[in-house]
C-alpha cells in the first residue's frame, strides 16, 4: 500500500526528468524558448531544461532534397511545358529558421515551383534544352537569396525533366531529320569535290607521262584477272590502235 502511495509523486518527478533533460544528435540543434522568448540555440549533446519555464524546438541540419513536382510553364516563344526539378538546401541558422517562418520546408518548397514557373517562362524552347546549366545556376542564385532571410541555405537546384507536347516532339524529330539529311548531302557534296580534285591532279600526273597511262591500264587488268572466280578473257588493245585507221 504504500508503494502505490507513492506512485504519483514517482510519475509526476520521472515526468519532470523527462521534460529537463533532453539529448541531441551532431547534426541536431535546439531552439530554446524561455517564456515564449528566444533564449539561445543549444546543443548537440546533453541539454537541461527548465521544466514549465523553457520549450525546446528541435532542428535538423543535414541536407535536404526536396522534389519540385512537374509544373506547368509557357516559354517566352509561347510553348507549353511540363518541368519538374529537385532543391537542396539545409538550415543555415536554426534560431532564423524557426522563429523567421512558420514552416521552412513548406515555405522552400513553394517558393521553389514558383520561382521555377517564373524563370523557365523567361527562356525561348532552344534555350532550355541548350542552356540548362545556366538555368540551374540562376534558378539557384535566385533561391538562395529569397530563402536566405530565413536561415536556409540554397546548395543547389537541378532540372530534371522537361516534358514537350506530343506535337512539338514530331515536329521537333522532323528538324532533326531534317538536318541530318542537310549534313549528309553537304558530306556528299565535299566529297564529290575532293574526288574531282584529286582525279584532275591524277590526270595531270598521268598526262604529262607517256607510259603513266600505259602503266595504270596494266596494273587494271592485273587486279581483274587476279580477282577470285573470275571468269572473263579479255584482250589487250593499244589505246591508239583506232587512230592509225583514222589517219
Amino acid at each position: 500500500m504504500s508503494i502505490v502511495g507513492y506512485l504519483p509523486f514517482i510519475f509526476i518527478i520521472g515526468g519532470l526528468l523527462f521534460s529537463t533533460f533532453k539529448i541531441l544528435n551532431e547534426y541536431e540543434r535546439g531552439v530554446v524558448f524561455r517564456l515564449g522568448k528566444f533564449a539561445g540555440v543549444r546543443g548537440p549533446g546533453l541539454i537541461i531544461l527548465i521544466p514549465g519555464v523553457e520549450k525546446m524546438v528541435k532542428v535538423d541540419l543535414r541536407l535536404v532534397t526536396m522534389d519540385v513536382p512537374g509544373q506547368d510553364i509557357i516559354s517566352k516563344d509561347n510553348v507549353t511545358l511540363k518541368v519538374n526539378g529537385v532543391v537542396y538546401f539545409r538550415v543555415s541558422d536554426p534560431s532564423r529558421a524557426i522563429v523567421s517562418v512558420e514552416n521552412y520546408y513548406h515555405a522552400t518548397a513553394q517558393i521553389a515551383q514558383t520561382t521555377l514557373r517564373s524563370v523557365i517562362g523567361q527562356y525561348e524552347l532552344d534555350e532550355i534544352l541548350a542552356q540548362r546549366d545556366k538555368i540551374n545556376a540562376r534558378l539557384q542564385e535566385i533561391l538562395d537569396e529569397l530563402t536566405e532571410p530565413w536561415g536556409i541555405k540554397v546548395t543547389n537546384v537541378e532540372v530534371k525533366a522537361i516534358d514537350l507536347p506530343v506535337e512539338m516532339q514530331r515536329a521537333m524529330a522532323k528538324q532533326a531529320e531534317a538536318e541530318r539529311e542537310k549534313r549528309a548531302k553537304i558530306i556528299s557534296a565535299e566529297g564529290e569535290l575532293m574526288a574531282s580534285q584529286k582525279l584532275s591532279e591524277a590526270a595531270a600526273v598521268l598526262g604529262s607521262q607517256k607510259e603513266g597511262i600505259t602503266l595504270r591500264y596494266l596494273e587494271t587488268m592485273r587486279e581483274i584477272a587476279g580477282s577470285s572466280g573470275n571468269t572473263t578473257t579479255f584482250l589487250p588493245i593499244p589505246i591508239d590502235f583506232l587512230s592509225k585507221f583514222i589517219k
